[in-house]
């Protein structure tokens, strides 16, 4: 059976030998919809970033003590969330609801085959 994970970034070593990637343009309602099926790969630190996705879209994952490894084999995929204009945080530990507004979310599935 394919897994499906959902996380903030893509890395060389999720992809096994030689492969085809596909690339997906996914809404939030689509994550929102899959997010019960996905296995999160993020970080603790990015606790802001996740009550964001939350506070915006409403889309629910857990944050895993330490993210799992992964190894994408043919048939699996990884849901990117890619968000731009959030400052990092230096002195604070969440984002404003104005900040979190003006901040641009996409979506997109790389699935391997």
């Amino acid at each position: 059976m394919a897994k499906k994970f959902f996380g903030f970034a893509l890395a060389d070593s999720m992809f096994q030998g030689d492969c085809t990637i596909n690339r997906k343009t996914l809404t939030a309602e689509e994550v929102k919809a899959m997010a019960g099926d996905l296995t999160p790969c993020l970080n603790p630190s990015h606790q802001a970033t996740i009550a964001a996705m939350r506070q915006r879209y409403g889309i629910e994952v857990e944050i895993p003590e330490t993210p799992p490894r992964v190894a994408l084999e043919s048939g699996d995929s990884v849901i990117v969330m890619g968000v731009r204009g959030l400052p990092r945080l230096t002195d604070r530990h969440e984002y404003t609801e104005e900040e979190i507004a003006q901040a641009t979310f996409s979506f997109s599935e790389y699935t391997v085959s």
